[in-house]
């Protein structure tokens, strides 16, 4: 096991937690003070943090109650499995990024960001489209946000697979 990890495999569920807080605490700062409005796969990927935050939720809890101790190891398998989701979701999204296959046709390269301009010509009667899927707005060291959401992601359920592991062999 990796020195110093053993504190954070004890107690997953709430890591799993703050990190899923953490996440949308991060796509919503980037939607309020970056103003990139999300197309519909960012979206997605956000169903997935608050998915997994509610499940760390209910572990933090049955776990805690008589006999629940036993759960603890199905709850960050569980958790594993919907990080693996998550990644799933943002290397699809990633990919349509890059070209490397279509994204969904609900939201191709024609949209653009939702703002206070485009809302009020929404209100006057004018048609606004959603930010596109198949565009990244943002990109660090060569990868977009969906491109660091999937390798956070896949991280998260390595994690979450070791600390049922951890789990198991604390019986």
């Amino acid at each position: 096991m990796i020195p110093g990890l053993e504190p954070i495999l004890h107690r997953w569920r709430l890591t799993a937690l703050l990190a899923s807080a953490g996440m949308l605490a991060t796509a919503h700062g980037f939607q309020t003070f970056g103003e990139l409005a999300p197309c519909a796969l960012c979206l997605r990927q956000r169903e997935v943090y608050w998915v997994a935050a509610s499940v760390a939720l209910a572990g933090m809890i049955l776990t805690r109650l008589q006999g629940g101790g036993r759960f603890r190891p199905a709850f960050n398998l569980l958790l594993g499995l919907i990080f693996l989701v998550g990644t799933a979701v943002a290397v699809y999204h990633a990919g349509a990024e890059w070209k490397w296959w279509p994204g969904p046709s609900a939201c191709a390269s024609a949209g653009g960001a939702v703002s206070l301009d485009a809302m009020s010509g929404l209100l006057a009667g004018e048609a606004i489209s959603a930010p596109a899927c198949d565009t990244a707005p943002w990109v660090f060291i060569g990868l977009s946000m969906a491109g660091w959401n999937a390798v956070i992601s896949l991280i998260l359920a390595g994690l979450s697979l070791t600390a049922a592991a951890y789990e198991r062999a604390k019986r």
